[in-house]
């Protein structure tokens, strides 16, 4: 009896093994994605070859935190300094076209353009991403190709080369908390007739802001935070370019 106790035994800690290690091997296909995603950029990064001054300093780590950069005012003109110094996020905000009868559906993210010439309609499409690293870090940057992916590309470089950095602190009169999770005070941003103003909101509130403002606002870090808009806001371009005009302002008076 006691033989086939352990026999018993042995069996269902083999089958318990095997099915823990069935959950550790198998991934979705989003994760999967990500680290084959994560593992090419590192790849791009140990191959690359810098051709400015701060790339060769970023490469040689004598640079070690992106802030360094952002505080000289130096200018970046190499996407793989960013890449190399913080772990970037991307996404990208939905500025084209609506599907469905009268544009009732809801609005892609490549804005499609077309040209006449003799030998028929030539398309083209862009794109606007949002980079950052949800520790005060955050950039937008536009990009337009004949497909949709190298739009894509050329609009994430764009935004890591215009990386700002976004001071964060906990300033609402009803929270007294430690957590960078607000804008310090109150701020304003204006890109053609939008107006964007930020206004700091106790822990817990959330993001009261327009839905493409959400992206921009949870990649540079910011948690709690209330606003007002003025002007034209289906011109998604514009109200995101005031809301980074609104996060500049936050560097004013102080550093974090």
């Amino acid at each position: 009896m006691t033989e086939k106790k352990r026999t018993e035994e042995e069996i269902s800690t083999e089958m318990l093994e095997k099915e823990i290690e069935k959950e550790l091997v198998a991934e979705t296909r989003e994760q999967r994605i990500a680290r084959e995603r994560e593992e090419d950029k590192e790849r791009a990064i140990a191959s690359w070859v810098p051709k400015t001054k701060l790339g060769k300093e970023v490469k040689e780590k004598k640079i070690k935190n992106l802030d360094e950069i952002l505080d000289s005012k130096k200018k970046i003109l190499e996407e793989q300094i960013v890449d190399s110094l913080i772990k970037v996020k991307t996404d990208l905000i939905s500025i084209g076209q609506s599907k469905g009868k009268f544009g009732g559906g809801k609005r892609r993210a490549w804005k499609q353009t077309q040209r006449k010439k003799k030998e028929g309609n030539v398309p083209k499409f862009s794109t606007l991403a949002v980079v950052g690293d949800e520790k005060g870090h955050v950039g937008i940057g536009m990009g337009s190709a004949k497909e949709t992916l190298p739009a894509r590309d050329k609009a994430i470089r764009t935004a890591k080369l215009s990386i700002i950095k976004v001071k964060r602190a906990c300033s609402s009169f009803d929270c007294a908390c430690d957590e960078l999770h607000s804008v310090p005070f109150k701020v304003e941003g204006k890109c053609g007739s939008v107006r964007v103003i930020l206004i700091p909101a106790p822990q817990g509130t959330g993001l009261v802001v327009a839905g493409e403002l959400k992206k921009i606002l949870s990649l540079a870090g910011i948690k709690d935070v209330y606003s007002k808009t003025f002007g034209y806001q289906r011109t998604t371009f514009n109200l995101a370019r005031a809301c980074i005009d609104a996060l500049k302002k936050t560097n004013v008076g102080g550093k974090e």
